[in-house]
């Protein structure tokens, strides 16, 4: 049997192919545009979602048994929102989930219905990327449009709906609309009628594993597929890609380097930090799980890279960071010398200490705002500490760093509350990085679990589609059987004393800067 993982990311769609013992046959990615009509929106065309995703199962499955196929299911970038009319055509561009243009509309929500309230109705405040509040932004904006709105829908359920003729969403993806009563796994009544709209527009809910229909029969003679393939639910991407690196269960963790970066720690029960720094969702494996979600990680190495510096060798690049010391310490006792060079991992060369902890640059990573733990769409990112020796590999190795120091932020929260994971697994595009990883490593102070799939969201969903179609009798039991751990990063002592000093200063900067738009 072969199932079918889409995960719908931000830049590209991508699609793969897993047996039920979890090996994978083909991986297929295809890219469309992004669109930033105003400085601090994002948004795309949902129809290029739906056009690249066919091309893509096309290609997937153009040299497999497609008899085979017996389930598609989705991992999707959340929290966009995809308002169709009453003939199903799409209203707008779908505004995503690191748009930033809701500021009033999130702070009406937090200061007018008040965050007491909110969390009551939802377990979560108003953030700009959330959902609710584009609602209300298309409300007081395009009430003609707002108007003839007949269906809303979250990005990868869009999929799931031109594929199926199903409209569903999961529990998951649906914890990041501030629509849903979290902890009942419903819709919020009271939610409902302060964005102005009804519960018809609204999707039907399911578990994440949950089939919702099968294969259109147009569909599935285009795609020359079996017309019983089954549908599953899905979840939002981070939840799928927790479930692709088996943190699932209660107290697991994941860290996601991917356009966005997440702290994600499972838990069999419900819960809500004290001011809703984190998210408290539901989660695909059936229970629920706190996520602290900074909206640029890797997008800030990849902007650094190819805007800035204007390279798409990476690895070139971290291999510059080989020098023990930084700035004037390069000099060594001043004989214009250089100290020994590291490798790309950080490690030594000819027995030298590397520059990791000793950098005096500092890199804020909000080059969208920030959601956890600041709720700040306004806040900007800097580089910090500069000096006439600075080089360029002090300012990569601060952009990774400062990074890594974000998602501490959110780490943080969780060890105020008790929750204090002593290792994580970690996956998206910059997980790739042994030299990311090993920073990631020491400036948490946790074991960095590897493994063996590197392509979270989209194993993820395909693991879910494997469970919807009964290979599997739980979402847990399935991710532990074909999650493979592959080698561990361990924090360093001396490391870790080093970026304890660094991420103190690290979080004196935002406030210090707080309410600076440039």
């Amino acid at each position: 049997m072969l199932f079918i993982g889409v995960d719908l990311g931000t830049s590209a769609v991508k699609l793969l192919l897993m047996d039920e013992d979890g090996k994978i046959h083909n991986v297929v990615s295809k890219e469309y545009p992004l669109y930033f009509p105003h400085p601090g929106w994002s948004e795309q065309n949902p129809d290029d979602w739906y056009e690249q995703t066919m091309r893509g199962l096309r290609e997937l499955t153009a040299e497999c048994d497609r008899n085979q196929i017996r389930g598609i299911s989705f991992g999707g970038q959340m929290h966009g929102l995809v308002a169709l009319d009453e003939e199903d055509r799409v209203l707008r561009p779908a505004i995503l989930w690191n748009d930033g243009r809701t500021g009033k509309q999130t702070d009406y929500l937090n200061q007018v219905i008040g965050k007491e309230k909110l969390s009551a109705c939802t377990a979560n405040i108003a953030f700009a990327g959330f959902t609710a509040p584009k609602i209300l932004w298309m409300r007081e904006n395009e009430p003609d449009l707002f108007g003839r709105i007949r269906k809303i829908m979250l990005p990868k359920d869009y999929l799931a709906y031109r594929l199926s003729g199903a409209f569903c969403t999961d529990y998951s993806d649906a914890s990041g609309t501030l629509l849903l009563d979290v902890e009942h796994k419903c819709w919020s009544d009271e939610m409902v009628r302060i964005c102005g709209i009804n519960q018809e527009m609204l999707p039907e809910l399911h578990e994440s594993w949950e089939p919702v229909g099968s294969l259109k029969p147009e569909i599935a003679a285009e795609l020359n597929l079996p017309a019983d393939v089954q549908v599953i639910a899905g979840a939002g991407d981070n939840a799928a890609a927790a479930v692709g690196t088996a943190t699932v269960g209660d107290g697991a963790c994941n860290l996601s380097l991917g356009t966005s970066g997440t702290l994600f720690i499972s838990s069999r029960t419900f819960g809500v930090d004290e001011n809703n720094a984190l998210h408290s969702f539901a989660h695909a494996d059936g229970n629920y799980h706190l996520m602290g979600c900074m909206l640029s990680a890797a997008s800030c190495n990849k902007w650094w890279m190819e805007e800035i510096l204007e390279t798409t060798d990476y690895e070139e690049e971290q291999e510059k960071i080989m020098f023990r010391g930084t700035g004037a310490d390069r000099s060594g006792a001043g004989d214009g010398t250089a100290d020994a060079p590291v490798d790309a991992a950080g490690g030594t060369v000819d027995g030298q200490s590397s520059c990791l902890g000793e950098n005096r640059v500092f890199y804020l990573p909000f080059l969208m705002g920030e959601r956890s733990p600041h709720n700040d769409p306004d806040a900007r990112a800097a580089f910090i500490g500069m000096s006439m020796d600075t080089t360029r590999a002090d300012m990569t190795l601060a952009v990774l760093e400062g990074v890594a120091f974000g998602l501490r932020d959110s780490l943080e929260v969780a060890r105020s509350i008790g929750i204090s994971p002593q290792r994580t697994k970690i996956c998206g595009g910059g997980a790739k990085s042994p030299l990311w990883r090993k920073i990631i490593a020491n400036v948490m102070n946790m074991k960095v679990d590897l493994i063996e799939s590197e392509e979270g969201p989209g194993y993820g969903a395909a693991i879910l589609a494997a469970v919807g179609c009964g290979v599997f009798d739980s979402v847990e039991e399935a991710a532990k059987t074909l999650v493979k751990v592959t080698g561990t990063e361990e924090p360093d002592p001396e490391l870790v004393e080093k970026y304890e000093e660094r991420y103190q200063k690290f979080r004196r900067l935002y406030p210090a800067l707080k309410g600076i738009v440039i």
